[in-house]
């Protein structure tokens, strides 16, 4: 990552011709011959976690099932939206291993 030494912001890549320079949007420019771009792709979405089988370590909760109405389930948390916004609560049913989410 190189910084603009007239203003200090950073220096995005511009395709220039034939060349790919670094320039601001100060209108400095980096025309430099040994400079190498390296871009690397965007992280991939992560899929949600699913429950192991042997989920004996998870929490215990006095939840009813909607599939069977056992109301007893393990539950675990995972942040699936923006970092601002709570956690999604996921429950499975102690008996029939059923699962689903608790948005609340």
């Amino acid at each position: 990552m190189m910084f603009c030494p007239k203003c200090g912001s950073i220096l995005a890549p511009k395709k220039e011709k034939n060349k790919t320079i670094l320039a601001c949007s100060c209108g400095y420019t980096n025309k430099k011959e040994s400079l190498k771009i390296k871009e690397e792709p965007k992280n991939k979405k992560q899929d949600v976690a699913i429950a192991e089988e042997n989920d004996n370590h998870l929490p215990l909760t006095d939840e009813e099932c909607p599939k069977c109405g056992h109301g007893k389930a393990r539950y675990w948390l995972v942040q699936t939206r923006a970092g601002d916004e709570p956690e999604t609560k996921f429950l499975k049913c102690e008996k029939c291993k059923h699962q689903w989410r608790d948005y609340s």
